[in-house]
C-alpha cells in the first residue's frame, strides 16, 4: 500500500483555552486555514501538537476533529507513536478507524531499543494496520536513532511509507536517502534543512515553521520540485532567522508564542511546558518583523 505523500505538512499546533482544554473551535479554524493556504497535508499529535501532554481521550478527539475539518481535501497524518508498542498498535487502530490518512511513529524513547526491537516496533503496527506509516527519527527527543539499517529494513515493507527524519544530522540523512527506493518518503523534520532534504531526493517538510508561514513553505518545497532551485534557496536563507528563532527554546513554545504575537490566538501551554522568556520573547518578536 506504498502511498507517496510529498510537499509542506505542518506539524500543527494545538490550541487550547485559558482553562488547558483544548480549543476545538480554533483547531478547525486552524485547519480550514492551511487548506486555504496551500499547506499540503496536515500531521496532528506530534511534537508540535503537544500530545505528550494530552489524554488519549483528548487525542482521539483532536485527530477527529482535523480529519472531519479536512474531510479529505488534504492529507491528516496522526502521530500514534508511544514507547510501548501495545499502545502505539491500540492509538494506530483508533485512527485508521477514524478515518487518517497515514500515521507518524516514533522511535521508542526511554527504552531506547536495540536494532531488533526497534523493527519489531514499528513492524508490529505495519503488520496489522493497514495504512501507510511514516517513521519518525528525532533523538534529540527521543535518546535514540532509528539506524539507517533498520530504516532500510522497514522501508520494504508494503506499508511503511517514509521517514521524518529530525536529527539534524545531514550524512545521516544522505545514508538513508542512499539506502531507501524511489517510493519511500523522505520528509525534513527540520525547517533550516528543508532544502539540503530535497537536494538529497526527499520529498518534502513536515514543518513547525509553517504554522505561522504556510504559504511560504510550500513555495520552498514547490519551487524546488519545479527546477527552480535558486527561489527555493531564495526561501530558505530568506526565514532562516525566523525558523532558528522558533527553535531559540523548546518546541512548540516559540511558534505558539509567535502565532499569538500574529493575533492567532492559540493560548498556552500544558505543564512541563510553560511560556515562552522575556529574551525569548523579545527573540521572537525581532524575527517576526521579516514578515511585515
Amino acid at each position: 500500500m506504498k502511498t507517496t505523500f510529498a510537499g509542506s505538512y505542518v506539524a500543527i499546533v494545538t490550541p487550547f483555552h485559558p482553562d488547558g482544554s483544548v480549543n476545538f473551535e480554533k483547531l478547525r479554524e486552524l485547519a480550514q486555514w492551511h487548506v486555504d493556504q496551500g499547506t499540503d497535508g496536515i500531521v496532528v499529535l506530534g511534537t508540535t501538537g503537544e500530545s505528550s501532554t494530552m489524554s488519549h481521550e483528548e487525542d482521539d478527539e483532536v485527530a477527529a476533529c482535523v480529519i472531519e475539518t479536512v474531510n479529505g481535501r488534504i492529507p491528516v497524518i496522526c502521530g500514534a507513536g508511544s514507547n510501548s508498542t501495545q499502545t502505539q498498535l491500540e492509538k494506530s487502530r483508533k485512527y485508521h478507524d477514524l478515518g487518517a490518512d497515514g500515521l507518524l511513529l516514533i522511535a521508542p524513547y526511554y527504552n531506547k531499543a536495540n536494532d531488533e526491537g526497534m523493527y519489531r516496533h514499528f513492524a508490529a503496527v505495519a503488520d496489522t494496520v493497514d495504512m501507510p506509516i511514516i517513521l519518525y527519527n528525532v533523538p534529540g527527543r527521543t535518546g535514540c536513532s532509528i539506524s539507517p539499517s533498520v530504516v532500510a529494513r522497514l522501508a520494504k515493507h508494503p506499508n511503511v511509507a517514509g521517514i521524518k527524519e529530525a536529527s539534524g544530522n545531514i550524512s545521516y540523512t544522505a545514508k538513508i536517502a542512499k539506502l531507501v527506493n524511489e517510493d519511500f518518503c523522505l520528509f525534513s523534520g527540520n525547517d533550516d534543512m528543508i532544502l539540503p532534504v530535497l537536494s538529497l531526493g526527499g520529498c518534502g517538510v513536515i514543518s513547525v515553521w509553517a504554522n505561522i508561514c504556510p504559504k511560504q513553505c510550500h513555495d520552498l518545497v514547490a519551487s524546488f520540485n519545479a527546477g527552480d532551485v535558486a527561489r527555493a534557496r531564495q526561501l530558505q536563507l530568506q526565514y532562516l532567522d525566523l525558523i532558528n528563532a522558533l527553535f531559540c527554546e523548546v518546541n512548540p513554545i516559540p511558534v505558539k508564542e509567535a502565532m499569538n504575537q500574529l493575533g492567532m490566538n492559540v493560548g498556552g501551554y500544558r505543564l512541563p511546558l510553560c511560556e515562552i522568556s522575556e529574551a525569548g520573547r523579545e527573540t521572537v518578536r525581532r524575527a517576526l518583523e521579516v514578515l511585515a
